[in-house]
């Protein structure tokens, strides 16, 4: 089979090595794909949301299966072009991929069909916002913009006066874009934050196994919500009891949902769930594998992906078993200083050869590309690299993550410490 994976960070990197995995896959592309990439695939300057010249690039190459990994293309509706133009592509349609893309849409979703979730308001007029702040809010409080906004258009106010700034900030200066042009208004939830991907086909749902994120850019979960600076699987805190009540009320319950709507759901579910004293809360949905989940529960999964994709596209899901390891990963992103602001790119990266040949330290690349002479490799994002270890515990994977981290140098290279902490509470 010929390949071509849309997309160009970590995530990317870890469904194209899973693919480079697959005795099916005779040629992998990845459209724009990243210095780590261009080792296991052909990377072609095509971006993610040129959906003509993708479509084009896919007849002409005559790719058997495209995979989407990022949000972006899916909510824009690639898969709809694609699949108009006779090609075949794994995730959901642009009529189920507003699972994603519109908060409101979600959280109405889960008001309609009983999926258990905070309670809520949407507001698409600041003023109103602000009155309902004054008027009814409880603090703290959880304001999200409506849209996309990278993992980053959320925000936790502890008081009214926080709460008016991120009115403000989210709907009247349009710091995530358009984004804001509506908002939700959320009650503020406490527990663990756990994340569950999934397959489905529209009917039947396979539940991939659990992670743990930490959304926060510095130590003690402090500083600014980022795209995720590292994570764990399985959670502890995912036990038995918290899985069988998921099953029963969220999981299946909301691709019984989509597809009563009209939105069959093809693909990807991650569910973002809160482990809360009165059970779990679904916080958010995302409609593709997470960054950077996919480099924790990917590396893990014994099946062979192309055939858990083409399952989902084909409506077969109910006939593979989804297996994994019974093993642990942790994975640990090496950012530039600096990240989610200000930061500096094209900084030349050293080490990386130390990670050839292991099978249990991966270095995935998230914002990586090749200087001028074709062969340094320098830094090229805020997240620039995800190191992942597997290893029978948490504890050991921990421990070799770290470790790893110090085979590979740049100038401005900034991580967390404690990534992984929760698991010394369990």
């Amino acid at each position: 089979m010929k390949i071509l994976i849309v997309g160009s960070g970590g995530r990317e990197h870890a469904i194209a090595a899973s693919v480079a995995k697959s005795p099916k896959a005779e040629k992998i592309y990845c459209a724009p794909g990243n210095a780590g990439i261009a080792q296991l695939a052909e990377c072609v300057p095509i971006g993610a949301m040129e959906f003509d010249r993708l479509t084009e690039f896919a007849k002409e190459k005559e790719i058997d299966l495209v995979i989407v990994g990022m949000d972006d293309p899916l909510v824009g509706g690639l898969v709809d072009q694609l699949e108009a133009a006779g090609i075949r592509a794994f995730g959901p349609r642009k009529n189920a991929a507003i699972l994603e893309g519109s908060k409101a849409f979600s959280k109405e979703l889960m008001k309609k069909y009983n999926i258990p979730t905070a309670a809520y308001e949407v507001f698409d007029k600041a003023e109103d916002a602000l009155e309902y702040l004054h008027t009814k809010a409880k603090f703290p409080i959880v304001l999200k913009a409506d849209g996309l906004a990278l993992g980053k258009g959320v925000l936790i106010c502890s008081t009214l006066e926080e709460a008016e700034d991120g009115v403000c900030t989210i709907m009247t200066d349009k710091k995530f874009g358009t984004a804001g042009n509506k908002m939700v208004i959320e009650e503020f939830m406490t527990g663990r934050e756990v994340s569950v991907l999934s397959f489905t086909d529209g009917k039947t749902i396979q539940i991939m196994s659990s992670a743990q994120d930490h959304k926060r850019a510095k130590d003690g979960d402090q500083g600014l919500n980022t795209g995720g600076m590292g994570n764990f699987s399985p959670s502890p805190f995912y036990t038995k009891e918290v899985d069988a009540f998921c099953k029963k009320y969220i999981y299946q319950a909301t691709v019984d949902a989509m597809a009563a709507e009209g939105r069959t759901f093809q693909g990807v579910i991650f569910f973002g769930l809160m482990l809360t004293p009165d059970g779990p809360r679904v916080l958010e949905y995302n409609v593709r594998f997470g960054d950077p989940e996919a480099q924790v529960v990917l590396p893990r999964m014994k099946n062979d992906i192309l055939d858990v994709c083409e399952a989902c596209i084909d409506g077969t899901l109910d006939q593979l078993k989804l297996e994994f390891e019974d093993n642990a990963t942790v994975c640990v992103v090496l950012a530039s200083d600096g990240y989610p602001l200000k930061y500096d790119k094209g900084l030349p990266i050293s080490g990386l050869e130390a990670f050839d040949g292991k099978d249990d330290v991966f270095c995935f690349h998230a914002g990586t590309r090749f200087a001028e002479d074709g062969k340094t490799i320098l830094t090229n994002g805020g997240r620039v690299l995800g190191i992942t270890a597997k290893a029978p515990t948490l504890k050991e994977a921990r421990a070799k993550a770290y470790a790893a981290t110090e085979w590979v140098n740049f100038a401005n290279k900034y991580m967390r410490h404690d990534i992984g902490k929760a698991i010394d509470e369990a």
